[in-house]
Parts: C-alpha cells; sequence; structure tokens
C-alpha cells in the first residue's frame, strides 16, 4: 500500500473514534447505562456506570443476557419489549426496575438497527429518580421462567408460612429481599409460600430469620422449608425444567409436604425416579381416558357472544395418577407422555363436537405433539376422514418453548391450516420463544398470557405491552384472545386495547359443554 493510501486510512479511522466517542459522550449526558445487544438478547456493548449501579465494569457484562440488567420481577415484561423491540423495531421508553439493591427505578429505550445481521439491538437506561419502591418479589410466573432460564446450580429454597393473621404476609414481603444476598432470585409462588434461589442460599437460615422477624412483629406463625440441589446428573436439560415445574406444582398445592411425597427430598433425579415408577398407572389412566373434559367459553368482547369453547381436563378420582388436572399433565409431560395424552384429550373432544352444532371446540396440543410426525399423520387421517371436524375443532399450541424441530412443526401447522383447522399459540408473551413461533406458525389466533391482563389495570407498562402484542398479532392476520378477565372493568380495558375475544371466571366458568 503506498504512503498516501496510509495516511487517508488513518484520518478516517481516527475520525471514526472520535464520531463514536462524541455519540457516548451525547448518549451517556442522557443515560447512565449504554448496551448494544445481538437479536438473541446478548450483550455484545456496554458503557456508563456499570461499576456504580451495578458493582462491575461494563466489561464483565459482554456476553451475559441483557434481561439479567433487570430486576427478576420485571424480567418478564422486558422480555415481551424486548421481542416487541425486535419484530417492531422501537421501544419506547419504559419503566423498570434494575437489578441493583435498591431496585432502582429506570427508563429503557430500544431501536433496531436493520443494517446489522446481529449486533443490531440498542438500548439506553436511565434512571428515574422521581420515584422510588422497595424491591419486588417475582410473582409465581415470573420466578418459574427466572428460575428455567438462569438456576442452573446452587438450591432451590421453598419456604411455606403459616400464619394466624394475614398481616404476617407484608412482613414477609418487606423483609424477604433484605434477609438474602443480591444476587439471589425470590418469589411469591402462592399465598404463604415462597420460593428462593442462587448460588450459596441457606433456605433453612432465611426460614429461620423470617420466624424471628414475624415473632418481633407478634405473628404467631411457623415457617416449613425444604431445600432441593438444582444440579441434576444424568438429566437432559428438558427433563430437569419438567421436574423444576412439578416441584414449584406441587408445592403450590400442598406446601412442604407435597414436595417430600413426590420425591424431590432427594433431589431432581430423585423425583425422576420417582416418577417413573409411577409411570405404568399414568400410562394406563391416559389410555383408558379416566378424566372428564370441562368447556369454558371464549367470548366476542364486544358483543358477549360465545365464540369457542376450550376443552379443559379434569383426572378422574381414584387410581395412580396425580387427581389435580396440572400435576396429571406436568407428570405427563415429565414422562414423555405428552403426545399420548393429548390423543387421548383429542379423542374425547372429537366426541363432544359430534354431538354438537355450532359451537367449536378447542383442544389442546403440545409442542411436542405438533413436531411429531406420526402425531400429525394421525390427526390428519382423521380430519380426512371425517371433515366436519374441521369445522368444529381449534386446536391450541401450548409449550412453544419446548419445540426443538421447528421444521416438523411448522410442516404441520401448514398441513392443518391447509386443511381449514383454526389455530392458537396459547400463552403469548410468557417467553421469548412464543413471539418467533408467531412468524414461524402461521396461525389464527394468539391468546395473552393472563399475567399481563392480571396486571396491565394498575400497570402502564404491562397496558402497552398488550397493545404492542396487539398491534404485532393484527400485523400477522391473527386475533386475539385475553383470557384470566375477572371483572368487567378487565374485560373493558381489553376491548379498548384492540382484543376481540376474551375468557375467565367474569364470562362463565368451566362446565358442561353447551347445548349438551
Amino acid at each position: 500500500m503506498s504512503p498516501d493510501g496510509a495516511e487517508a486510512i488513518a484520518p478516517a479511522a481516527a475520525r471514526q473514534a472520535m464520531d463514536r466517542e462524541r455519540f457516548l459522550t451525547f448518549a451517556l449526558a442522557a443515560a447512565e447505562l449504554l448496551v448494544e445487544a445481538t437479536s438473541e438478547g446478548r450483550i455484545c456493548f456496554a458503557a456508563g456506570a456499570f461499576q456504580s449501579r451495578l458493582g462491575q465494569a461494563p466489561e464483565a457484562w459482554i456476553g451475559r443476557p441483557v434481561r439479567e440488567l433487570v430486576a427478576l420481577a420485571d424480567r418478564a415484561a422486558f422480555d415481551a419489549s424486548f421481542n416487541l423491540l425486535i419484530a417492531r423495531d422501537r421501544m419506547a421508553p419504559t419503566g423498570f426496575r434494575l437489578n441493583d439493591a435498591a431496585s432502582t427505578p429506570v427508563s429503557i429505550g430500544g431501536l433496531r438497527r436493520p443494517q446489522h445481521e446481529r449486533h443490531d439491538i440498542c438500548l439506553s437506561i436511565a434512571a428515574t429518580p422521581q420515584w422510588a419502591a422497595p424491591p419486588a418479589l417475582a410473582d409465581a410466573e415470573e420466578f418459574r421462567h427466572s428460575l428455567e432460564t438462569d438456576g442452573k446450580a446452587g438450591q432451590l429454597g421453598l419456604i411455606e408460612v403459616t400464619a394466624a393473621r394475614p398481616e404476617a404476609a407484608a412482613v414477609i414481603d418487606g423483609h424477604l429481599t433484605e434477609v438474602l444476598a443480591p444476587s439471589s432470585r425470590v418469589g411469591t409462588l402462592s399465598p404463604g409460600r415462597y420460593g428462593v434461589f442462587g448460588q450459596g442460599v441457606d433456605a433453612g437460615a432465611v426460614g429461620r430469620r423470617l420466624e424471628d422477624l414475624l415473632q418481633e412483629a407478634g405473628h404467631a406463625a411457623s415457617v416449613n422449608v425444604t431445600s432441593l440441589p438444582l444440579e441434576a446428573p444424568g438429566l437432559t436439560p428438558m427433563q430437569a425444567t419438567r421436574a423444576l415445574r412439578y416441584a414449584l406444582s406441587a408445592f403450590n398445592r400442598g406446601g412442604v409436604a407435597a414436595v417430600v411425597e413426590a420425591g424431590f427430598d432427594k433431589g431432581l433425579n430423585g423425583f425422576v425416579a420417582h416418577a417413573y415408577a409411577r409411570a405404568a398407572g399414568l400410562r394406563k389412566a391416559i389410555a383408558e381416558s379416566r378424566f372428564r373434559l370441562a368447556f369454558q367459553p371464549i367470548v366476542v368482547l364486544s358483543t358477549g357472544e360465545t365464540h369457542h369453547c376450550e376443552a379443559l381436563i379434569r383426572p378422574e378420582p381414584g387410581g395412580e395418577a396425580p387427581q389435580d388436572p396440572q400435576q396429571f399433565v406436568l407428570l405427563a409431560e415429565a414422562l414423555g407422555l405428552s403426545a399420548d395424552l393429548d390423543w387421548a384429550v383429542l379423542r374425547s373432544v372429537c366426541a363432544a363436537a359430534r354431538r354438537v352444532r355450532n359451537t367449536r371446540i378447542a383442544a389442546n396440543i403440545s409442542g411436542q405433539s405438533l413436531e411429531s410426525a406420526s402425531f400429525r399423520g394421525a390427526l390428519l387421517a382423521m380430519l380426512d376422514t371425517e371433515p366436519l371436524l374441521v369445522e368444529r375443532l381449534m386446536l391450541e399450541i401450548t409449550e412453544t418453548a419446548e419445540i426443538e424441530n421447528e421444521a416438523e412443526a411448522a410442516r404441520s401447522v401448514a398441513a392443518l391450516r391447509a386443511r381449514g383447522l383454526p389455530l392458537c399459540i396459547d400463552d403469548f408473551g410468557a417467553g421469548s420463544a412464543s413471539f418467533r413461533y408467531l412468524r414461524l406458525l402461521r396461525v389464527d389466533y394468539v391468546k395473552i398470557d393472563g399475567i399481563y391482563v392480571q396486571h396491565a389495570k394498575r400497570s402502564e407498562k404491562d397496558r402497552a405491552i398488550i397493545a404492542s402484542m396487539v398491534d404485532l398479532a393484527h400485523g400477522l392476520d391473527a386475533k386475539v384472545v385475553a383470557e384470566h378477565i375477572e371483572t368487567e372493568e378487565e374485560a373493558g380495558l381489553m376491548r379498548t386495547l384492540g382484543v376481540e375475544y376474551g375468557q375467565g371466571w367474569h364470562f362463565g366458568r368451566p362446565g358442561p359443554l353447551p347445548g349438551r
């Protein structure tokens, strides 16, 4: 290269460096933290007050999930906003809490640079000192999601508090975060039941400290604690995830005693061994359809008329299979029997659909069934033999996060839609996978996860997220269902946000199929 060429390049590089420094100077004048991330949510550039705010230099955050910048209680909402940013190229400044000891309120805004293939998400994070809030406990769904994504090691502590007066909950909520290390995660799983996890978490010590705090506040209470090692040698990540779901479900249903009864006192591997001992009984219950169906209406929000009904499983008493519907389904997942259960439920739904007119019934099928070529073949053969079912069925796709063979899942969706069978993605927004699958699996409906509906009345952030989800779904020619609607106020709010259909106790609890 000629000397003249070298001289030309050097000033250009210098100008680029100066331009970047000038940009950072102006940007940091309005924000404390600047981040660039990949579309997969990994930080590739960080600048600003990371050391003072988060206790680590910016370089320490390179390669880490960007969601870890946000407090645990806000991560589900951040995931939804981040994935909407990818879909819509912009995130308007939105309020979250930082993942620091004070849960500092911050405003996060973002843009996508479409000319970049991977390092294309730019986020600016600015403190909003107008209000202060104590560290918040994550709710059950947020805690479960964080546990599944971040809880690869350490201990899961489950704390059950039985108190004579309901005011004791305020004491726990106000002090539980104080007795844990800043890196620990804590959530409210159900009234009086809490979960904590992280490296070095001593659930027993936490329980004893809570007992002391409750006594000091004048509350008569007992605290029962158990710990579950999160390491699971010999289990696949999917098996470990399903085992954890079952543990949390058992704890919510029956507290520490139910967790021990399920075999978790011997760890995740102990549960799997215990569960496989029950596999024959569960397999028999599925094969013999030892369950009934309850049907919950989904209504048109503008008129209140029933649009279709969702079929919900209700296990029959007796036998070795769990009686609780969620436990029944989760155990089937843990044992790899989801496709068997889906087919048994679908047969029962078809039997009901044959006996009614003018009522479409939605049956749930898991992502595992959707990617199964044999399941697809059997379903298509049934529809081809009995075309009338296409007019009376709908399929709700659950567990989209567990789809491993995307090509097979897309093939199933294309074949079903070609026959005119309506499809719906369930729990939309519950995880980042649902946004990706909305584009991959072209469906007719999306059902917004109920956590956003429940929070929307008091949270402007959740209302904005729902509105963005609605716009995204409509842009892909899908209509929107909102679940967990319990009041007319919530129904009216969903209408104003553009949601077409609603489901929840406000419109009817699960029961007999209308028209039977």
